[in-house]
């Protein structure tokens, strides 16, 4: 979402009651603890957990669950990359869920650096969950298109992060590590399919978009993938939902 703030007047508390999912995850919530309300934090009677940035009106991820998790964890633990609000982990009964935003490689290449050092310290603490013994769901904005089939111009944005050869690297040593992209996994030819669009030039009435937005399982986890949707149809920012079932 584009803040929580904004989605609430775009018919987001009627998504949420229609839909009602066990489990819902949020991106870019742009809100600060003090400023949340009622509402915000007993949405429709789920348990919340938040993280927060320092920074004010900036990034934020927030998990709604049925079930209150067995334990949580909001950030990555190294330091460097925690005053920036991008993950939450939840663990419940039969898996460990860790809703993501990752940063965006804009504005210099000292981005790119702290987004690679972002996903690199992911990684690791995924990996030391996954030799633990847990099955991992992993969902948010990856702020990467992986392959060519998951962006509408893919020659015109070689040379645009988002797109950069060394952030579809590390898709390649993500997926490499084991961890299946449940979307394309089941839909391995489908074009057209996007998660965001440009607020510019109509491009989403043009579908001229990019799928950035994942849900990712570790490999030994995906005989219980039901199915992995992308939820075009819904508007209120410019991303739009995934849908992933379970057992």
């Amino acid at each position: 979402m584009n803040g929580i703030r904004a989605v609430m007047k775009k018919g987001f508390l009627e998504f949420a009651e229609r839909e009602d999912p066990d489990i819902l995850c949020l991106q870019e919530t742009k809100i600060h603890e003090k400023q949340l309300t009622q509402e915000m934090m007993n949405l429709h009677g789920y348990y919340s957990t938040w993280a927060f940035a320092e920074r004010a009106g900036y990034s934020g991820v927030v998990v709604y669950s049925k079930v209150k998790p067995k334990s949580v964890q909001v950030e990555l633990g190294g330091g460097v990359h925690d005053d920036e609000g991008r993950l939450v982990l939840a663990e419940f009964e039969d898996f460990t869920l860790v809703n993501v935003y990752i940063p965006n490689g804009g504005r210099g290449d000292h981005r790119i650096e702290y987004k690679l050092n972002y996903y690199d310290e992911m990684l690791d603490l995924l990996e030391k969950r996954r030799a633990a013994g847990e099955n991992l769901v992993i969902c948010g904005d990856f702020n990467t298109a992986h392959t060519e089939i998951d962006l509408a111009r893919p020659r015109a944005n070689v040379n645009v992060t988002g797109f950069l050869p060394v952030e579809r690297a590390w898709l390649d040593k993500f997926v490499g590590a084991g961890y299946v992209d449940t979307f394309r996994h089941l839909n391995p030819e489908t074009t057209g399919a996007y998660s965001w669009w440009s607020y510019r030039s109509a491009a989403r009435k043009r579908n001229v978009g990019w799928r950035i937005d994942y849900f990712y399982v570790n490999e030994e986890f995906m005989d219980k993938v039901k199915n992995s949707e992308i939820m075009a149809e819904v508007e209120g920012s410019d991303h739009c939902p995934l849908e992933l079932n379970l057992f």
